[in-house]
């Protein structure tokens, strides 16, 4: 029974932390309609900066996040200005090349400036203990994964679809000349869209870095994950790609504490038969 509960708390941690770095790739993907195979490469960033600020700078972990997430929000501005805004409304195939060749860029410039080697990032002596539950007990950091994970699907759903500028993202989707016609700035919400995307993939990049530790091709070595849990949920809905992380996350956590010499064969098992299943995924939207 003990060990249920730890495969279930794990998986569950787990799947938060898919859930973070993801759901940024959700909204672009879904809302914004941009292939961001360079998604995972922001994630990184966000590690990279976190771990510099916490083992170089010494800074403590509630301030090397800050820097983290407005950190990977300046580098990414002037991308989002200068080579996404000329693919917004590109073929799928243009975006795929344009996103896989920044993701190639950003893994070579990681490599030459850090190095080949993982890169850690400190827990605070808070987050290093458990938490005592009375029956059970939880590691800290999986608890602050979880409660971080269920904030932010509560605010980002809140905002897409009960706030003004939820309504003029999705105007500037469904019609950018429309929307432009009635005032809204179509620029400015895709660069605030982007903006909050990107800083979500470092937040993740952070949270996770226990489970998905930072390093120069982690880009590329949890690219498929991320667009296969966006995929399965649904693009561009919050509620599909939460319950997506948590199947998935759980699947998979089981699958490689229980039989670990199948890898990760029942993950994409599950994927296989709920794509089948689904083929707009669990919540995806028509048209």
């Amino acid at each position: 029974m003990q060990t249920v509960f730890s495969v279930a708390v794990d998986a569950l941690a787990y799947g938060m932390v898919l859930f973070v770095i993801s759901i940024g790739l959700s909204v672009t993907m879904g809302l914004m309609r941009v292939v961001n195979l360079a998604h995972g490469a922001f994630a990184m960033i966000g590690g990279y900066i976190a771990s510099y600020a916490a083992q170089s700078l010494g800074l403590g972990y509630a301030v090397a996040i800050l820097l983290a997430v407005f950190g990977t929000i300046v580098i990414a501005a002037p991308i989002e200005r200068l080579l996404y805004r000329r693919i917004y409304s590109a073929p799928e195939l243009t975006q795929v090349l344009m996103t896989i060749g920044i993701t190639f860029m950003i893994i070579g410039i990681a490599n030459y400036v850090f190095g080949p080697t993982l890169k850690t990032i400190p827990l605070p002596h808070a987050l290093q203990g458990s938490v005592d539950l009375g029956f059970r007990s939880i590691a800290a950091h999986k608890v602050f994964a979880i409660v971080a994970g269920l904030t932010i699907a509560a605010a980002l759903w809140l905002a897409i679809e009960r706030t003004g500028f939820g309504i003029k993202l999705r105007a500037s989707v469904d019609n950018a000349s429309m929307a432009a016609a009635l005032g809204v700035r179509t620029e400015i919400v895709y660069a605030v869209s982007f903006a909050i995307a990107v800083g979500l993939a470092a937040l993740g990049g952070v949270l996770g870095a226990e489970l998905l530790p930072v390093e120069p091709y982690y880009a590329l070595r949890y690219m498929v994950t991320f667009l296969v849990v966006v995929s399965v949920g649904g693009t561009g809905s919050i509620p599909g790609a939460l319950a997506a992380c948590l199947l998935l996350g759980g699947i998979d956590t089981a699958g490689r504490y229980w039989m670990p010499e199948f890898g990760e064969f029942f993950f994409y098992l599950a994927v296989i038969a709920i794509v089948c299943l689904f083929p707009r995924g669990l919540a995806g939207r028509r048209g």
